[in-house]
């Protein structure tokens, strides 16, 4: 996805809290950023160069896993191209980073540091914990993928794309003689657009996920409706259902959810929000997920100019 999008280069920006109901002030938190941008080689091929970062939190010991991303992808084009609205390409893709593994060690405590005495829990005492590395080792990972887009006119596209991340299955152990081993992941994704009338379309996509023994899929839809001016401003809405597996219990849908984005011209933000429906409901009260994004793409010049698909 490096370099597929309609400017001189992009900036985006996430943050995203799961289960602070349940969790309180120490939820699953995520937090992203990427830049990319594109050059052309060739008339209508592309090289695209990106830097991405993401961070996840969650609980009380603050266990967090950073990674940071270096990437690159090739456009070729297949078809179309110039002042014509139609365009075809084929992108080949790759990121090379690393990433990190810790914990807050000064949050927890054990059963062995309770004084019953004084109902304290006294931090200072010995955990009897033989466990002293907060941080795991700095570990190199590699991801890889395609995608495929055609696009027919202004409101009409359709992509396919699949990726390998982890490829080389790094080892995130904390301790140095283990050997924890990051399940490889796959993913498969489509979609498109599709035109409802002039000034509205729908734009349906599905991705799949599996790691390890974890299976994943988000399908949906959003509609878009656009004022069509010089300055554009367009909105998005919809809703998407999530599916998982339960490993002995089968797949289950377990969140419903609803999004919106504002585009304005160079801007996008984004909010959308999971409404749990697994058995969690009960204790959350079907409050799952909020995020949020932003994202800014500065425009390119005319005779650059490449088509993409709206994601």
């Amino acid at each position: 996805m490096i370099g597929v999008y309609e400017g001189q280069w992009r900036f985006a920006a996430n943050y995203r809290t799961l289960y602070a109901s349940v969790l309180a002030n120490k939820p699953f938190r995520t937090m992203a950023a990427s830049f990319d941008a594109r050059r052309r080689v060739m008339k209508g091929d592309y090289v695209g160069f990106g830097l991405s970062a993401v961070r996840d939190q969650v609980g009380t010991s603050q266990f967090s896993q950073t990674q940071v991303m270096l990437g690159a992808s090739f456009m070729k084009q297949l078809g179309g191209g110039g002042y014509s609205r139609n365009s075809q390409y084929l992108i080949a893709g790759a990121q090379l980073g690393f990433g990190q593994r810790s914990f807050n060690w000064q949050e927890l405590w054990f059963s062995s540091q309770y004084d019953g005495g004084n109902n304290v829990i006294d931090f200072g005492s010995d955990s009897g914990e033989g466990f002293a590395d907060r941080n795991s080792k700095q570990y190199l990972d590699f991801n890889a993928g395609l995608l495929w887009y055609a696009i027919a006119d202004d409101n009409l596209s359709i992509y396919f794309g699949g990726a390998l991340h982890h490829i080389n299955t790094p080892n995130v152990s904390f301790r140095d003689l283990a050997d924890e081993k990051l399940y490889s992941r796959w993913v498969a994704h489509t979609g498109g657009e599709l035109p409802l009338g002039d000034n509205l379309s729908v734009l349906p996509a599905v991705a799949v996920m599996k790691q390890g023994p974890s299976f994943s899929t988000t399908a949906g839809a959003n509609f878009r409706y656009t004022s069509r001016d010089w300055r554009e401003v367009a909105i998005r809405a919809g809703g998407w259902a999530h599916v998982s597996n339960q490993l002995d219990k089968g797949m289950t849908m377990d969140a419903v959810i609803v999004s919106a984005i504002l585009e304005m011209e160079r801007w996008n933000l984004g909010l959308s929000y999971d409404i749990t429906t697994s058995k969690l409901a009960s204790v959350n009260n079907s409050r799952g997920a909020f995020e949020v994004s932003l994202i800014y793409t500065h425009p390119e010049k005319t005779r650059l100019k490449v088509n993409c698909p709206k994601f």
